[in-house]
This record gives structure tokens, C-alpha cells and sequence, in this order.
């Protein structure tokens, strides 16, 4: 007998999908910044303390979402999450995959933007040289 998931579960993971989509907007605006107008280091400088700020409530998320999941689940792993979601949430297993995807996205986006970091950090050097 299907045994139903915690009715916190589902809502636990549409709020670290929005946080996730939040995140990767600022990453995306913090792109942009560091493209266009590589020079504007107080704006920058912000965006950093919203994305420490973000990147700390995603983490709070993710350790609620993991909590959730370990009482439902009699296995870890990625598969076991998305077995799991399949025969008792299938709305949280789509919600589930976008997270993935999301993280996959965030997780590019910061590799990018810290290489344009460190190309901004070389030309500044250079200039001071």
C-alpha cells in the first residue's frame, strides 16, 4: 500500500524551486553586470551580499527538503528521490526535475561569472602593474 507523502513535502519543494529560480536570476544579473559594465564594483558588491544571503536560505531549504525525504524514503540517492516522487508525487517529481535543472543552471552560471571574476581580477592587476 502506497504509504502518502508528508503533506509538507511538496510544499518544501515548490519553495527551494522558487529560491533556486530567484538564485539563478541574480546569477544571471551578476553576469550581465560583470559583461556590461565590468567597472561598477558597489553594485557588484551587493549582488555578492544577496547572493550569500540566497545561497544560505537555499541551503535551509535543501536541508528541509533532504529531512522530508529521509522519513519517506527507505534510500538515499538521486534515483531512490525520483522513484519515490514518481509513485507518490507526481507533481513534486516534475517540480523535482526543474530543481535539478535549476541547480545544473546555477551551478554553470557561477563557474562562468567566477572565471569573469578572475579575468576582471588579472586586468586590474595588470593595470596596477
Amino acid at each position: 500500500m502506497k504509504q502518502p507523502p508528508d503533506p509538507q513535502l511538496v510544499p518544501a519543494i515548490h519553495a527551494e524551486r522558487a529560491a533556486l529560480l530567484d538564485f539563478v536570476a541574480l546569477l544571471e544579473r551578476e553576469q550581465g553586470m560583470l559583461v556590461e559594465n565590468p567597472t561598477d564594483h558597489d553594485q557588484l558588491l551587493a549582488l555578492s551580499e544577496q547572493k550569500s544571503v540566497a545561497a544560505k536560505g537555499l541551503n535551509k531549504l535543501s536541508e528541509t527538503r533532504l529531512s522530508l525525504l529521509q522519513k519517506n524514503l527507505p534510500q538515499s540517492g538521486a534515483e531512490a528521490i525520483r522513484n519515490w516522487l514518481k509513485a507518490h508525487s507526481p507533481q513534486g517529481l516534475a517540480v523535482w526535475q526543474e530543481i535539478l535543472a535549476l541547480a545544473e543552471r546555477a551551478r554553470r552560471l557561477n563557474q562562468a561569472n567566477g572565471e569573469l571574476i578572475q579575468m576582471k581580477m588579472r586586468r586590474n592587476q595588470q593595470m596596477f602593474a
